[in-house]
């Protein structure tokens, strides 16, 4: 029996790692990394989160989100703004030029998907995506960083 036969995770790391770099080729011409495409992308969806919510969102270190963060602050592509109700918190919020240059990225990656799922069915496809929504929430309500394996 293969690793991945025995494990999934390592068949999953495997093919996510493919796909980001493939991802990140795609993302060149707009000017953004994976993590930093992700972070507008869910700065879109909900708008206001801090730099922790965003470090979980992306499985990164907080440290490691807030320096990324600066960088897409210094592009104008986000702007920080001091949390209403707690002083020690900010709430990152997408700029006009952070939505277009989602907007302009957005399907590219989305052509890279397409590229990559040629192939299959939409009903393995809706077990994929059934398959990795479970898997990603089997971790809901753990309230610590998450480490890249």
């Amino acid at each position: 029996m293969s690793t991945e036969e025995a494990c999934s995770t390592f068949l999953v790391r495997h093919a996510w790692l493919s796909l980001r770099g493939v991802v990140a080729e795609a993302l060149v011409e707009h000017d953004l990394s994976v993590a930093q495409f992700a972070s507008l992308l869910l700065l879109r969806e909900s708008p206001g989160m801090s730099v922790a919510d965003v470090a979980r969102k992306v499985s990164t270190a907080r440290q490691s989100a807030n320096e990324m963060l600066g960088g897409l602050e210094r592009a104008g592509l986000v702007e920080r703004r001091q949390h209403p109700t707690d002083r020690r918190s900010q709430q990152i919020e997408l700029t006009p030029l952070g939505l277009a240059r989602l907007e302009a990225a957005l399907p590219t990656v989305q052509a890279v998907e397409e590229r990559l799922a040629a192939g299959f069915s939409a009903a393995d496809l809706a077990v994929v995506s059934a398959w990795l929504h479970r898997m990603a929430g089997a971790s809901s309500g753990i309230n610590e960083e998450i480490s890249t394996l």
